[in-house]
């Protein structure tokens, strides 16, 4: 009898641990297990899928074109404005003949210097004119550059007035660059240039956006009753190492994935969270050109005179016959100015003042506000709710910074709403039941003149290249235009990207490359809607206070005025895009 019993142990142990395998593979119907039993039972099948699973995850798989094709293919339509878009924010770079070698010989804004044009000492500026100031840069040694690509911002501002007004820049590709301002009010007024990368770091940004998508991952919680496990998650994964959970959305076909969890289901998925950010993207040589107080967001000097002092506008036949700036000039790349440090729009909308809160509170009365995006539109919400004393917070028991949040002012009959934007968003952590698509919220709305809905998507978008940002735009596009043909009242307000502070580490994952590009193609896909826009960008640019992701209070206040001046009934609005 114990022969015949030894001759079938390995059969017995075989069907043991077959069915233990399979119980907890269907461990939907034994929820009822204690909390021991669990743990011994996932232990030992992590010991048997321990021979199977390798335990290392392979790196991620450096292909230009991976994320980017993702989702549903577009159309021909489609494809031909991305190329359009993409052919807009193509960035020049260093000749590959002409490639350093050493950070000695890329640029370096001590050595580089601006001179104010024309340099003779009789000229004469007059409010309405431009000012032009011509950099070149330099190496560090000292010798003039001769290829284009720097990454630089300008900025023309008087401390005195209180006022400021962003300028253009443009690349001459050859080592010189051209800075141009409208000239805006009379008195002083002092020229500022900064570069924030080299053109050498510019192609570091360039490569890790298009090969390193992976480099902030996510990750998602999978519980059922007392077992979890924890995952990683992203919008392009390689599915070499495990399966992978498909959450690609149902209405956009916006691509998502998780890998699945060894032992319970895609569908026991409890919530969304940032995981982190991968080290060592860039080599030791390459880490020299992201240098805070070396190369990265560091003044260029004046070789002459930094400043000029701004005479009033000459009368208008003398104007014409100068050749100075025209207002319409003026406006196509400038959209307003500070003065007596409040922002002042140049298009047609009239600003009011909303320095009581009373004010703000009639200018919202009977309205529904609708804010979807990331936190620099959150920070929107909370500016609100702290300048109103009318609007309560409803407790909809939200994780702090994460929401979804909603205020209301009963006297007033004011809504206030705020919801984040679906992945990818870096939240700390996100219910997966509140992971919501910008596009499909919009397309629940019935809208109305009532209506007021407020838009920020950007800043989570900077790690991936630019093709997954013209996606998720598009989808939104289409769903405001559907809006708008529902209920043509409604009013959309898009809030645009804002520089911010800037050292290595940021530089590679959320650099202000990164957001001017996505800025270029947020405005040129918008271009002609009936949608209005707050320039955060040059808000911030021309604001003398330091650049932060979410702009100090002062910055904050004069954006809400902006938005409010579209909301008013009594102001009068038009279109910023056009």
């Amino acid at each position: 009898m114990c022969r015949i019993l030894s001759k079938y142990t390995p059969v017995f142990l075989f069907l043991a641990l077959s069915g233990l395998i399979f119980l907890l593979r269907n461990i939907h119907n034994v929820e009822n297990w204690n909390c021991h039993t669990y743990s011994t039972l996932y232990q030992l099948q992590s010991r048997i899928q321990s021979s199977f699973i390798p335990v290392n995850l392979p790196t991620f798989h450096h292909n230009r074109t991976f994320c980017a094709h993702l989702g549903q293919k577009p159309s021909a339509e489609d494809e031909l404005e991305e190329h359009y878009l993409l052919d807009s924010i193509v960035w020049p770079g260093p000749p590959p003949h002409s490639a350093p070698t050493s950070l000695r010989q890329t640029s370096d804004p001590v050595h580089s210097l601006f001179t104010i044009l024309p340099t003779n000492e009789g000229r004469e500026w007059h409010v309405g004119e431009e000012l032009e100031a011509l950099v070149q840069m330099h190496d560090f040694h000292g010798r003039p550059k001769r290829y284009g690509g720097d990454f630089l911002l300008a900025r023309l501002h008087s401390p005195e007035l209180g006022a400021g007004v962003a300028g253009k820049v443009v690349d001459h590709r050859n080592g010189f660059y051209s800075a141009l301002f409208p000239l805006l009010w009379a008195g002083p007024a002092q020229v500022e240039i900064t570069m924030v990368h080299s053109s050498e770091a510019v192609a570091v940004l360039q490569r890790l956006r298009e090969e390193r998508p992976d480099r902030v991952f996510f990750k998602s919680l999978y519980r059922l009753g007392f077992l979890s496990e924890t995952t990683v998650c992203n919008m392009c994964l390689p599915p070499d190492p495990q399966p992978l959970c498909n959450y690609t959305d149902l209405y956009t076909g916006e691509p998502w994935f998780c890998y699945k969890p060894k032992v319970l289901s895609c569908d026991t998925r409890v919530n969304h969270a940032k995981g982190g950010y991968k080290k060592h993207l860039i080599t030791n040589k390459e880490a020299m050109l992201f240098q805070s107080d070396v190369n990265v967001k560091v003044p260029i000097h004046a070789s002459g005179a930094d400043g000029v002092i701004v005479l009033p506008q000459k009368d208008k036949d003398a104007e014409e016959s100068s050749g100075s700036i025209k207002p319409d000039l003026i406006l196509a790349a400038t959209s307003g100015y500070y003065y007596e440090n409040s922002w002042r729009p140049l298009d047609a909308v009239t600003m009011a003042d909303f320095n009581k809160s009373s004010n703000i509170s009639q200018c919202l009365k009977d309205k529904v506000i609708h804010m979807y995006g990331d936190s620099t539109v959150r920070q929107w919400f909370e500016y609100l709710i702290s300048a109103v004393p009318g609007l309560k917070e409803f407790n909809l028991h939200s994780p702090k910074n994460v929401g979804p949040f909603m205020a209301v002012d009963i006297t007033q009959n004011i809504l206030l709403k705020y919801r984040c934007h679906g992945p990818p968003i870096r939240f700390t952590t996100v219910m997966s039941s509140q992971l919501r698509y910008i596009s499909n919220e919009l397309d629940r709305l019935p809208g109305s003149p009532n209506t007021v809905v407020v838009l920020s998507i950007w800043s989570h978008f900077s790690t991936f290249p630019v093709e997954v940002y013209i996606r998720r735009l598009r989808h939104i596009r289409r769903a405001v235009v559907r809006l708008k043909e529902r209920a043509p009242g409604t009013l959309v307000v898009i809030r645009s990207a804002n520089l911010q502070a800037l050292d290595q580490e940021v530089s590679l994952y959320n650099s202000d490359w990164f957001s001017l590009q996505l800025d270029t193609v947020l405005r040129a896909m918008f271009k002609g809607l009936d949608v209005l826009l707050v320039d955060a960008w040059q808000m911030s640019l021309a604001h003398h206070l330091p650049h932060a992701l979410h702009p100090p209070p002062v910055i904050v206040k004069n954006m809400i005025d902006v938005l409010l001046s579209y909301i008013c009934p009594e102001m009068q609005t038009n279109q910023m895009f056009s």
